[in-house]
C-alpha cells in the first residue's frame, strides 16, 4: 500500500474531510487532495507530523510492504494531543447545556440591575416626587449591585465547571476518538431547528423591546416612560438570554468538531476579538460609570450601553478586516 493510500485510510479512519486534515497539518486542502492522489509526496517534516497526528510510525508510511498499521507506543502522550472519548463529549455537551441557561440567568440579572436606579431617578424628578433623589440614588445603586453581586458567581461557577475543558478554547491540539465525530454531528443536526427558531425568536423579541417606549415616548406621563425603560430591558433581557442559549450549546459541538468559528484560522481570531471585547466594555462601563457620577444623569446614562451595543459588531467587523488582511500578508 502507497503513502497516498495509507494517508487516505487515516483520515477517513479519523472522520476527517480533506479540508479538516489541512487545517490540522496547516497546508491547503489542495496539497492534502494531492498527497493522496500521488501526484506529490509530502516533505520530510510533513511525514513526521502525519506520523505524530495519527498516532502511527513512520515506517508504516513510508514503506509501501507495511499494510498493517503500526502505532507508536502512546500517541496521545507523546504528541501532546488530547483524546476526547465519547464519554467525555457527551459530558461536556451536557454540562454546556446546563451552563447556557445559568449565563443566560446571570446575563438577565445584569440587564435588570439598573432598573430600579432608572426608574426612581425618573420618579425624583416628577414635579410632585414620589421619592427624593437621594433616596432614588441609594435604592437604585443597592439594588444594582445586589443583583449583580447575585450574577458574579454564577459565572465563577460556570468558569469551574468548565475548567476540566478549558483546552477546547485554547490552541491545545485535541482528537476525537472513533465514533465521537459522528455522535457529535448527529447531536448538532438535531439541534439545529431549535438553533434557528431561538434566534429568530430572540432576534424579533429584542426589535419588539423599543415598542413600549415608541409607544409611550408621545406622553407626557413620565411614570409609564418609566414603566416602558424597565419593560423595553426585561424584553431586552429575554432575548439576550436566548441568544445566549442557543449560542453556547450550539458552540460546545462546534468545539468538539472543530467547525464555524472553532476552526484553526477562527480560534486565532478569537483571541484578538476576545482581548479587544474585553477592553471595549471595560471602557465602555468606565464611561458610563464616569457620566452617571459625576454629571448624576443615572436616567439618560444607561443610553451609553444602547449605543455601544449597536457599535459593536461594527468593532468585530474591524477586526475581521484586519485579521483578513493579515491572513493576506
Amino acid at each position: 500500500m502507497i503513502l497516498a493510500d495509507k494517508i487516505i485510510r487515516l483520515r477517513k479512519k479519523n472522520g476527517w474531510s480533506q479540508e479538516e486534515l489541512a487545517e490540522k497539518m496547516n497546508v491547503s486542502r489542495q496539497a492534502v487532495s494531492k498527497w493522496e492522489g500521488a501526484q506529490t509526496i509530502p516533505d520530510l517534516e510533513k511525514i513526521l507530523q502525519l506520523s505524530l497526528l495519527f498516532g502511527v510510525t513512520t515506517d508504516y508510511l513510508l514503506k509501501d510492504e507495511i499494510e498493517d498499521e503500526e502505532l507508536t507506543a502512546d500517541s496521545s502522550s507523546d504528541t501532546g494531543v488530547k483524546r476526547i472519548s465519547m464519554e467525555e463529549a457527551t459530558a461536556y455537551i451536557e454540562q454546556r447545556k446546563k451552563a447556557s441557561w445559568r449565563i443566560a440567568i446571570a446575563t438577565l440579572l445584569c440587564i435588570l440591575s439598573p432598573i430600579a436606579l432608572i426608574v426612581l431617578s425618573i420618579l425624583s424628578e416628577l414635579p410632585e416626587p414620589i421619592v427624593t433623589e437621594t433616596k432614588a440614588g441609594a435604592v437604585g445603586l443597592t439594588v444594582l449591585f445586589a443583583f449583580v453581586i447575585c450574577a458574579v458567581p454564577i459565572y465563577i461557577y460556570c468558569g469551574f465547571k468548565n475548567q476540566p475543558y478549558a483546552f477546547l478554547d485554547k490552541n491545545v491540539p485535541f482528537e476525537l476518538e472513533y465514533g465521537v465525530k459522528g455522535l457529535v454531528t448527529e447531536k448538532k443536526n438535531a439541534f439545529r431547528p431549535t438553533y434557528v427558531a431561538y434566534n429568530i425568536i430572540a432576534t424579533c423579541v429584542c426589535i419588539f423591546s423599543v415598542v413600549p417606549l415608541i409607544l409611550l415616548s408621545f406622553t407626557e406621563n413620565e411614570v409609564l416612560v418609566a414603566v416602558a425603560i424597565a419593560l423595553l430591558l426585561v424584553i431586552v433581557g429575554i432575548g439576550v438570554g436566548m441568544f445566549i442559549v442557543a449560542g453556547t450549546q450550539n458552540a460546545s459541538m462546534q468545539k468538539l468538531l472543530g467547525e464555524g468559528e472553532f476552526t484553526e484560522k477562527e480560534k486565532k481570531r478569537n483571541v484578538v476579538k476576545e482581548t479587544v471585547g474585553f477592553c471595549y466594555w471595560g471602557v465602555l462601563t468606565a464611561i458610563y460609570l464616569v457620566v452617571s457620577f459625576i454629571w448624576t444623569q443615572w436616567d439618560t446614562s444607561w443610553l451609553i450601553f444602547a449605543v455601544g451595543g449597536i457599535l459593536f459588531p461594527v468593532v468585530m467587523c474591524i477586526c475581521n478586516l484586519v485579521a483578513d488582511k493579515k491572513d493576506k500578508d
